[in-house]
């Protein structure tokens, strides 16, 4: 398979730790719900997993092209490779999701379609039509969304999500160090640093799944803590771009659905 450059053409990026278990099943997915006529590549930028992860779909699916593994083997981390793999792409327009099959692929088509008219399309769990398998976690991260709400002062009721569509270039416009480090709290950074830059950002109801094979490598209570630090330090930057102005918040208010 050739990887097509038409403006339909899209770049997937995958971050991996340990996700032996759920990656295979994954690409399948994505590949079957690409649009007909599509060009697509999926890139698996994996953080050197001891399972072997990059070696199985290097060896799966090393027919295919379209399916790039990616080896990170220094200067680790799950925002990181993110970051590494929007750099990496091919195409002008990138899909990140987690590797858990939390995110549904069948979503792309739809992120995409609206994504022919924002910068960022975010798949939330929290505006009107989405939702959440895991009905315990949904209650808390929606009370973290709150308070993430409030401290940040944006209007996105989904600052954790992390699966969206966006352009590349867009991206790469941004601080990425400032954005690109840590874990999940990388999210509410770049939907901040997209808004200041007066990038258009949607949200569009979203269906999170349970994780499939494996175990969740979050832990809640190191989670609140560092996404709390991080949310509290962004907030600083925040009030002093205030005071400093003296004419109102710099973000723009994004767009919700």
């Amino acid at each position: 398979m050739t990887l097509q450059t038409s403006s339909r053409a899209f770049s997937v990026i995958l971050p991996t730790y340990n996700e032996a278990g759920n990656i295979v099943t994954l690409v399948d997915k994505i590949r079957s719900a690409v649009p007909e006529g599509a060009g697509f590549e999926i890139l698996v930028v994996d953080d050197n997993s001891p399972d072997g992860t990059f070696d199985l779909v290097r060896e799966t699916f090393k027919d295919d092209p379209s399916v790039r593994p990616i080896l990170r083997s220094t200067d680790r981390g799950f925002a990181k490779s993110i970051r590494h793999g929007i750099e990496m792409a091919a195409h002008e327009r990138i899909v990140v999701m987690d590797s858990d099959l939390t995110h549904d692929p069948i979503e792309i088509p739809r992120l995409l379609h609206v994504g022919e008219i924002y910068d960022i399309v975010s798949g939330s769990r929290f505006c009107a039509g989405g939702r959440m398998t895991d009905t315990k976690h949904y209650m808390i991260s929606l009370i973290y969304n709150w308070i993430l709400r409030l401290l940040l002062r944006t209007q996105v009721q989904d600052n954790l999500g992390g699966y969206f569509t966006a352009r590349r270039d867009s991206i790469l416009q941004l601080p990425s160090d400032e954005i690109f480090f840590g874990y999940g709290e990388y999210y509410f950074r770049l939907l901040h640093f997209a808004q200041r830059a007066g990038l258009s950002i949607v949200e569009v109801p979203s269906h999170y799944l349970l994780r499939g094979a494996g175990t969740s490598k979050s832990n809640w209570l190191h989670m609140i803590w560092s996404y709390t630090t991080a949310a509290l330090r962004l907030k600083s930057r925040i009030a002093f771009s205030y005071d400093s102005k003296n004419d109102g918040p710099s973000s723009t208010t994004p767009h919700s659905s």
